[in-house]
């Protein structure tokens, strides 16, 4: 099998391996959480226009990658975690596949599509998203294919119509996903850097199609919103909570962004290389490509830069273009490594995949002296871990040894690849709380008990996710709903236990246990208030 024949194939498999397993290995995080309660009054509740969470309207965010998880959940079970965030891997497959496909566009070069495209699946941001299911990677993923259509439409005389209408289409489900963000992020800054470089040629033949395109991609995005709009009016409250957010809400200085190349992961120092204009232009296979993916990549940090609220998952459509960005200077390694005499440019190389392979050396001593504690259940995947990384560390350096850089890419993926396989098992050896006690348990308690469970204040949507249905507030603001019923069990979290008793004043209160769902323990220092509740039961006097 020649591999420039199959790079299709091998991106699949190599996407698979990364996005696919052990997708339930990790505890769902608190944006998830949100998704995936709304998921399940969708299909509980058949809430799927007026979106709830916890029986709350949440229009905060657009319902498709809601739908998405919720027919996932229809088919393989509200339980599953693995099925709840299979959606964000699927769509994280399709962002790489069209990268390949556009990074072969601009080039015609098949080998540095496939470069940019494996670097594009192992960055951090990419893999921790598209294994986790929220909105970020389905208003990329789906603006990605826009940006895709677009360029053919830009560049080519045939079938405008069909990839001005398709392109809308897209355009429509990223907005659909998360509003304006990757219109803003990643396809504002496309258009400006096309129009930098490439220009826009033969104008007259396309303004039709490209009216084509506003109306189409104008109402597949507007029309939910429009629908809460008209038929709730909650909703206007919250768009224009959530519309002040960007401008009021974890305000950072412009220059909070600018270690963005470090979000790649093991691909931070080759980012950073890539980055550096003067040094790489004369040297990449082609220079109006490579200027297209920089410009792109630096208008995106720019463009994000001037919006005050920031967080550094906001970085994700940056590394889309500077995952093709990168791509041209790996490619240059690829061809020209084994003639590079100047240290100025070998010593960054050796250093950066020195570095790698040198963990996969030290790890077993070193992830053994880490994770010993809680090892007891965990050896066979510390052992296939360390042996793994390991043998492809030792390869690493014998392949850097003798400049065979193509190899040693290669084995950094395939270093990526035993650490979502046999890695992310190993959570549960860092997850030491002896007092853990999941919601899930305090469903099953209220059920043998016959007993309604209220939370007091606050909705933390981990905790309501895990117990696996509604939970109503009793305290909304200064005012304080009391049950009906004669005894009923009551959630209260540490700072809320003086109004509580301020409140059930005149009840009976018996508190019965602790659920804790942190994964650490109270010496931890990332133990947190919001993932445990107190449980008391009161009782009318």
């Amino acid at each position: 099998m020649k591999i420039e024949k199959n790079y299709i194939l091998l991106l699949l498999l190599t996407c698979a391996a990364i996005f696919f397993v052990n997708l339930d290995s990790l505890p769902v995080n608190i944006m998830e959480a949100r998704n995936f309660i709304t998921a399940r009054e969708m299909l509980h509740d058949g809430n799927w226009l007026l979106t709830t969470i916890n029986g709350e309207p949440r229009y905060q965010k657009p319902p498709l990658p809601t739908w998405l998880t919720a027919f996932s959940a229809a088919i393989f079970g509200i339980k599953s975690v693995w099925a709840l965030r299979l959606p964000a891997a699927i769509m994280t497959l399709f962002l790489v596949l069209f990268s390949y496909k556009l990074a072969k566009k601009l080039t015609s070069e098949k080998l540095y599509a496939f470069i940019s495209s494996l670097i594009m699946a192992t960055s951090f941001y990419i893999v921790a998203s598209a294994r986790d299911g929220q909105w970020d990677i389905y208003t990329h993923g789906f603006m990605v294919i826009c940006i895709y259509l677009l360029y053919l439409f830009f560049t080519e005389e045939t079938h405008k119509y069909r990839n001005a209408l398709l392109a809308g289409l897209f355009f429509g489900c990223s907005f659909l996903s998360k509003g304006p963000v990757s219109m803003y992020a990643l396809l504002l800054p496309f258009l400006i850097a096309f129009g930098i470089v490439y220009k826009y040629k033969n104008f007259k033949t396309r303004w039709l199609p490209l009216v084509a395109f506003l109306a189409v991609a104008f109402i597949v995005s507007a029309w939910w919103h429009w629908y809460t709009l008209k038929f709730d009016p909650a909703a206007a409250e919250i768009t224009k909570k959530e519309t002040t957010n960007w401008i009021s809400y974890e305000i950072k200085p412009f220059y909070y962004y600018w270690s963005f190349f470090t979000q790649s992961g093991v691909w931070t120092i080759p980012a950073f290389i890539a980055l550096l204009y003067p040094y790489l232009k004369n040297r990449v296979f082609n220079k109006k490509a490579y200027l297209f993916t920089f410009l792109w990549t630096m208008l995106s940090v720019i463009l994000l830069s001037l919006i005050p609220e920031k967080k550094s998952r906001y970085l994700l459509p940056v590394l889309i273009p500077m995952a093709m960005n990168t791509g041209f200077y790996i490619e240059y390694l690829f061809r020209r490594f084994k003639d590079l005499m100047d240290k100025k440019e070998t010593l960054p190389v050796y250093f950066n995949f020195g570095l790698i392979a040198f963990i996969g050396i030290a790890f077993p001593i070193g992830g053994y002296i880490f994770l010993k504690d809680g090892l007891a259940e965990n050896w066979v995947w510390f052992c296939l871990l360390s042996l793994t990384l390991f043998i492809i560390a030792i390869f690493m350096f014998r392949n850097l040894f003798r400049k065979k850089i193509a190899s040693v890419f290669y084995l950094t993926i395939a270093f990526i690849v035993a650490v979502i396989w046999f890695g992310l098992p190993l959570s549960k050896a860092i997850t030491i709380n002896p007092d853990y006690k999941p919601f899930s348990e305090l469903q099953t308690f209220a059920k043998e008990q016959h007993l309604k469970i209220y939370e007091f204040s606050d909705m933390t949507p981990e905790l309501i996710w895990d117990y696996g249905e509604k939970m109503k507030i009793l305290k909304v603001g200064e005012k304080v709903t009391i049950p009906e019923e004669n005894q009923f069990g009551v959630m209260v979290s540490e700072n809320n236990h003086e109004n509580f008793d301020n409140a059930f004043s005149n009840y009976k209160r018996e508190r019965i246990t602790r659920y804790d769902m942190n994964p650490k323990g109270t010496d931890s220092r990332t133990h947190k208030d919001r993932l445990y509740r107190d449980l008391f039961i009161v009782t009318k006097k």
